[in-house]
């Protein structure tokens, strides 16, 4: 029992290292906010979507109890358990390490199914219907809601009259003869420093918006809005990721955790640690090196990413907020033509292998402490 509380909030650490900043990354990559100052909010969203979870999303629990998945007599088995929780873990963790953002949730599915093939049946047609089809379709949603979204929000502000800022930029300062007078004598040859001005090109450039929206600054008021659907999407990625992981604890360890409540509240714990402490290579590939980005632009993002991950949390439908953030920044990538899509490629070809490794992994601890 004490091996599979180990394995579940071992999981729970690998996924807020992974997951914990992806709702923040557009505040980082955009310059409306320092990599600290992104990172704090996303703790404290994630921890209050944690603990919102026992409340707002029950359905989730039941889904992610592997229950019509592998036989009933499995789920009891803390072998199976800890099978699961270790495969998942050490994918999430291996994808971490690489700077990858993959998804907790393809991960655990496919550890469901790698130790459970091993274990038991596993009735395919639940898994399609329940498990893969809305990871199937939520970055193609997002991907296209963001790239919609964003141009009407083009077009209201262009409509309202806000435009870009040029940005002009204080460059290295050169080395420049002068000609100096120094008391009655004659001018004498010197070299000073002096800085030259330029205009920056739109990739490096922080892209600001002028006049006003309703007597409202512009600026300020693309600023607020963007901090908050931020926090909006931390606070549903955890609302949707925390009660997959308390599924499997109560799984296998069901009668050494007093409540759903309990089992919660250390994942919760155990999922800041992660991102505090683990974060910033995935921090960095999403946040720089998918799309530029401007506060309009990840306004957007987060706005379609929030949307969908918490109006399908109470459905109990298990989509990916992994696959739901990046989906909506490919689809601002697409919009605006800076898509970077080489590392775009290598981001689909990480969720590719996430079920798959995360389903051999779970076979081989299971086979391993089956033979113990």
């Amino acid at each position: 029992m004490i091996s599979v509380l180990a394995g579940a909030l071992f999981l729970a650490y690998a996924n807020g290292a992974n997951d914990n900043f992806k709702g923040v990354a557009t505040l980082y990559g955009s310059g409306t906010a320092s990599y600290r100052c992104a990172l704090a909010l996303a703790t404290l969203a994630t921890l209050l979507g944690s603990l919102a979870s026992l409340l707002l999303a029950p359905a989730l629990l039941a889904v992610f109890s592997g229950k019509g998945l592998v036989p009933d007599a499995l789920l009891q088995a803390p072998s199976f358990s800890l099978a699961v929780g270790l495969g998942a873990a050490v994918t999430v963790l291996l994808a971490t390490w690489l700077g990858f953002p993959v998804s907790t949730t393809h991960a655990l599915t496919g550890a469901l199914v790698g130790a459970g093939a091993l274990a038991g049946p596993v009735h395919l047609e639940h898994l399609f219907s329940a498990f893969l089809l809305p990871l199937l379709l939520s970055p193609f949603m997002a991907t296209g809601l963001s790239t919609g979204l964003y141009s009407l929000l083009r077009a209201l502000r262009r409509g309202f009259g806000v435009e870009e800022d040029t940005c002009v930029c204080v460059g290295q300062p050169h080395l420049v003869p002068v000609m100096e007078r120094r008391g009655t004598g004659a001018p004498q040859h010197s070299l000073s420093l002096v800085p030259t001005l330029e205009i920056a090109p739109v990739s490096t450039c922080r892209v600001r918006y002028g006049n006003a929206v309703l007597g409202l600054e512009a600026p300020a008021l693309a600023n607020a809005t963007h901090y908050l659907s931020a926090s909006l999407v931390c606070f549903a990625r955890s609302l949707n990721d925390t009660p997959k992981i308390a599924a499997l604890l109560l799984m296998g360890a069901g009668a050494s955790v007093s409540s759903p409540g309990a089992a919660i509240a250390g994942i919760a714990a155990c999922m800041a640690a992660g991102g505090l402490l683990s974060a910033r290579r995935v921090a960095r590939r999403m946040a720089k090196d998918i799309t530029a980005l401007n506060a309009g632009q990840g306004l957007a993002a987060n706005l379609v990413a929030s949307a969908l991950v918490l109006g399908t949390s109470p459905l109990g439908m298990p989509v990916s907020t992994t696959h739901v953030s990046c989906g909506a920044l490919f689809g601002i990538g697409l919009a605006t033509g800076e898509g970077r899509w080489r590392t775009i490629a290598a981001i689909l070809m990480a969720w590719v292998t996430t079920l798959p490794v995360a389903a051999a992994l779970a076979a081989l601890i299971y086979s391993l402490n089956s033979i113990n």
